[in-house]
């Protein structure tokens, strides 16, 4: 890996020592560099638009622009490439939901260990969603409990739930599209899909791709609520 780029980083926290440590962590791993920082939402959308990172880590609660809003503004904008992780000190879920809605690849806490950190990066830069299992469980309570249908009334009859097999298939997804869904939907990485199906990195990529094409996702996390709503998990 001596002749790879390193993976770019554009740390954005309004606290100058939180920012240090950050950069410390991630350039002692050998392959992040930290080619930016930032102190609010404005600075970042700045950054971002001249350094083109390939991982943005945002904080949350700044002065003027929080992390939130620059978050939004940086997905949206069509020629962004950079990936966003909200890092924050407050395991909450209202900072969590917001920030997948904002269309972060992911949500760390900035007690998270070194070994996180700069996983974190790696994950996010490959296009991974950077969710722990027990997260993922939240968004999809949240998310796909928002999106339910409201209970049939005693007049009115129940339809039976679709298959998942009929289900894939009517979005366009083909058997083994449906069974990479199903594993995203258990939170799998991409290198545990590889080998819960025994095929290669790459081939997972294209399925994941496929998917979120087909299914309009913006993301995994995306991916995984359909998933949920549509009984295809």
């Amino acid at each position: 890996m001596s002749g790879a780029a390193p993976l770019t980083v554009l740390l954005v926290d309004d606290h100058a020592v939180m920012r240090a440590g950050f950069r410390m962590i991630l350039e002692a791993a050998g392959d992040i560099a930290v080619i930016g920082e930032a102190a609010d939402g404005a600075q970042a959308l700045d950054a971002v638009a001249r350094l083109r990172p390939d991982v943005v880590f945002m904080d949350v609660q700044m002065p003027g622009m929080d992390g939130l809003e620059a978050t939004r503004r940086i997905v949206a904008e069509p020629s962004n490439t950079s990936a966003v992780v909200v890092v924050t000190t407050f395991d909450r879920d209202d900072y969590l939901f917001q920030a997948l809605q904002a269309g972060a690849s992911g949500f760390l806490l900035k007690n998270a260990g070194p070994e996180e950190l700069t996983a974190a990066v790696r994950v996010a830069a490959a296009g991974d969603a950077l969710l722990a299992p027990e997260v993922t469980r939240r968004v999809i309570e949240r998310f796909a409990g928002a999106g339910e249908e409201p209970a049939p009334t005693a007049s009115a009859p129940t339809a039976s739930p679709p298959t998942p097999a009929a289900s894939a298939a009517d979005h366009g997804l083909t058997d083994r599209e449906a069974e990479v869904l199903r594993l995203l939907a258990r939170a799998l990485s991409n290198a545990e899909i590889a080998r819960e199906l025994f095929i290669g990195d790459a081939t997972v990529k294209t399925h994941v791709s496929n998917i979120l094409i087909k299914l309009g996702a913006r993301d995994r996390v995306a991916a995984v609520v359909f998933a949920h709503r549509n009984g295809l998990a």
